[in-house]
């Protein structure tokens, strides 16, 4: 098996948990080289991977075939001869790709319409009983290799590399914004799927302003992406912290993300992508979650603690509270997040 290629997911928490089946493919086939297709989006997650020999960048769009991308894509694909290729997301138009680039082994589960497409598959599971994300993707391994061996819990966990370029980076924008790096909490106030996974801004106000009443030496970088730089206004509006909290919502890059992630004292989110790159990092954090469930896709990490009040109208998977309350949300207090936050380990 001389070349692989992943399709990757369009999300960067989904994409986070992919890796382990990359050390998987990576074990059973040392001399293979392993390429990955993502969005621009979520290619630095494939950069921070070991295990990837080169990311191929696409602008794909939601909800766009883009017919002749992916014929041009194809066709360029084509010429490098992968014998196998895992396609994660479970679209038709993410099948096409490997298939017009007359890929041997496509191997995905079912999908939408997929036949033919998808050469190797897995029926899709149970919406009811869904497995953890990181065992539905490493599943796929065993269709090329039925006597893989069982994963154990270690490699269960994504692991990701920061780099160095993007460390030297932060390190002068903190620098230039005279943040001590030895006392930098993260606050990462949004989440991409809607606001049923979104603490409220007032309460990470609240905490802020804990985190810094602790120690005065604390300083808070609320990190997210631009759709989330009007959140971190409200946080920073109603902490009333100046000096010790700094929106970055917006002004870094994914890899820098990753790198202040790396060397910050701790990270407090939601169910984010960002929660599972703090995860991937070993960094201490407190994981907030409303909506979701935490057995689908918790923050795989022995330095992670999550916050969830299990109520009987969650996990509903819902982008809006279907009863008009977000008692998932609003009933998580701060000080029961700072508790936690004070028994993470270091």
């Amino acid at each position: 098996m001389h070349g692989i290629l992943i399709i990757a997911p369009n999300w960067i928490g989904d994409a986070v948990m992919t890796q382990p089946l990359l050390a998987s493919l990576k074990s059973q086939y040392p001399e293979s080289k392993i390429d990955v297709l993502a969005s621009t989006w979520v290619a630095p997650i494939y950069r921070a991977c070991s295990e990837v020999h080169e990311v191929i960048e696409a602008k794909f769009e939601h909800k766009q075939l883009q017919w002749g991308l992916r014929k041009e894509l194809a066709s360029k694909l084509a010429l490098k001869n992968y014998q196998a290729c895992f396609v994660l997301p479970n679209s038709f138009k993410s099948a096409l790709i490997p298939w017009l680039a007359n890929i041997p082994f496509r191997i995905g589960y079912r999908g939408e319409l997929r036949f033919g497409l998808i050469n190797l598959a897995l029926d899709n599971p149970s919406k009811v009983n869904r497995p953890p994300m990181v065992e539905h993707y490493l599943a796929l391994s065993q269709l090329l290799n039925s006597e893989q061996v069982s994963p154990t819990t270690d490699n269960l966990t994504p692991k990701l590399n920061v780099s160095a370029l993007a460390t030297h980076s932060v390190q002068e924008k903190l620098k230039n914004a005279h943040i001590d790096q030895a006392n930098i909490y993260v606050i990462c106030p949004g989440a991409e799927y809607g606001p049923t996974k979104r603490w409220p801004t007032s309460h990470f106000a609240e905490l802020a302003r804990s985190i810094v009443s602790n120690n005065s030496n604390n300083q808070i970088i609320l990190l997210g992406s631009k759709g989330d730089h009007s959140l971190a206004q409200e946080i920073e509006a109603e902490a009333k912290q100046d000096g010790h909290i700094h929106n970055w919502c917006g002004d870094t890059s994914l890899d820098e993300a990753i790198a202040l992630i790396g060397m910050s004292k701790a990270v407090i989110s939601n169910d984010s992508g960002l929660m599972h790159i703090a995860a991937a990092l070993k960094t201490p954090q407190v994981a907030i979650f409303g909506s979701s469930d935490p057995a689908h896709t918790p923050p795989l990490s022995d330095k992670a603690k999550v916050i969830w009040l299990n109520l009987p109208c969650s996990p509903c998977h819902k982008r809006e509270c279907p009863l008009g309350h977000l008692k998932c949300l609003n009933d998580i207090l701060p000080a029961q997040v700072l508790a936690t936050l004070n028994t993470l380990p270091s």
